[in-house]
């Protein structure tokens, strides 16, 4: 499990601020008999990305306090299956599945899935596809038989383009008595059980700080055909040796080589680094004036990978939008979803492509989600200059009273 670095626009941050820990629930599937074989307590949250005619936009909602068991779909395991699943529904077609298995000492979460409905308008505005999508992944959620996973901290689990975060969990499955075990087995983010003998050394962090702003130019023989500052970071998905599947945040560094190329029709940037080739291609339309980021490519050796080579390209992007001659800029990070292995984050970025003249940036066109970043200001300061003028209007009339009440001698 890994925690990639996330952007969130302002919508996204007043959820993280007023949301960040839902409210935690108790699920408990029991057999035929009434008896509990799995019982699970915790709260969670869904960051997710998906399309629209604009590009890549994100979505964060919380597991509501009306999420509940869908016993139809749940199972303490039938004869001779010893794979107990745990379901649980909520909202229009959203489903949270937790499949369990175990060997001679421990028990594990070894998938889990999740379905959500992209025509749900309150989570995916202006979604281009519809319907139900799903998600899985394995997981390093594991106990010891017969004891309690515990988790304070907060875990991640990645699904290509959904990220679940737990908080507080809980949880146990092939339960001996009901109940949760006095005895717990600590997840690894909280640090190791006072019986569990700690690793050797400690797994390299996967999530870097944010990137470096860095200048890039690209010239052709006419002269600059790309101006561009922004800080860029990989995430990439992937199964690693060990069959676990991780998400690493990688940032572009300023010593990573950039080159490029100018044409009539496409611009490229291209950004190298021992281990990896990142192109960015700028393509136009001539009857609307525009250009935009119409390509990603990314060739990655990952040397903790099964498969260690990994390539990922999208053609049929339309991010970083602006008229020719004008730079686009946004100050509000920005996720570009590639392919389910591979997306970008852009940080304040500004760029401008084909037409530069000066080796300086044209007049500003500006991202949408910085223009709502100025609406809680504006909104305040409206309210601000209402209020003046209302006591100014009620002062007015108060000294036009008072003087009413006198006549002139």
């Amino acid at each position: 499990m890994a925690a990639p670095g996330a952007r969130r626009p302002l919508l996204l941050l007043l959820l993280a601020a007023g949301l960040a820990h839902g409210a935690s629930a108790l699920f408990v599937v029991k057999d035929i008999n009434g008896t509990a074989c799995i019982m699970a307590n915790f709260s969670a949250s869904f960051f997710t990305i998906y399309d629209t005619g604009h590009g890549s936009q994100n979505s964060t909602f919380e597991l509501p306090s009306s999420a509940e068991v869908l016993n139809s779909n749940s199972s303490c395991g039938k004869e001779n299956v010893s794979e107990p699943i745990l379901t649980i529904a909520f909202g229009n077609g959203y489903l949270l599945k937790l499949n369990f298995t175990r060997n001679a000492t421990r028990y594990s979460v070894q998938n889990m899935y999740f379905a959500y409905n992209l025509s749900d308008t309150q989570y995916f505005q202006n979604a281009s596809d519809k319907g139900i999508y799903s998600v899985d992944s394995t997981t390093d959620i594991k106990a010891d038989i017969n004891k309690t996973y515990r988790c304070l901290s907060a875990i991640q689990v990645h699904m290509r383009n959904v990220t679940i975060t737990f908080s507080d969990a809980t949880i146990q499955a092939y339960l001996s008595n009901s109940s949760f075990s006095k005895e717990e087995t600590r997840c690894t983010q909280d640090g190791p059980s006072p019986t569990t003998v700690p690793p050797p050394s400690p797994s390299p962090p996967l999530v870097p700080t944010n990137p470096t702003v860095i200048k890039y130019n690209v010239t052709g023989e006419n002269g600059t055909c790309l101006l561009a500052s922004m800080a860029l970071q990989l995430n990439v998905t992937y199964l690693k040796k060990d069959n676990m599947t991780v998400t690493r945040a990688l940032n572009i560094s300023p010593n990573d080589t950039a080159s490029g190329s100018c044409n009539l029709r496409v611009v490229t940037l291209r950004v190298e680094s021992k281990n990896s080739t990142l192109d960015l291609k700028f393509g136009m339309n001539g009857s609307s004036s525009l250009f935009f980021l119409q390509e990603v490519q990314l060739n990655i050796t990952l040397l903790d990978a099964k498969d260690p080579k990994l390539f990922a390209s999208n053609q049929s992007l339309r991010a970083l939008q602006a008229t020719i001659g004008n730079s686009y800029k946004c100050n509000t990070e920005e996720h570009i979803y590639v392919t389910k292995e591979f997306s970008l984050n852009v940080f304040s970025v500004q760029v401008q492509a084909f037409k530069v003249e000066s080796d300086r940036f044209g007049s500003v066109e500006e991202c949408m989600q910085d223009g709502n970043n100025m609406l809680i200001p504006i909104a305040v300061g409206g309210a601000l200059a209402g209020l003046v003028l209302i006591v100014l209007i009620a002062y007015l009339i108060g000294r036009k009273r008072s003087h009413a009440g006198y006549q002139t001698i």
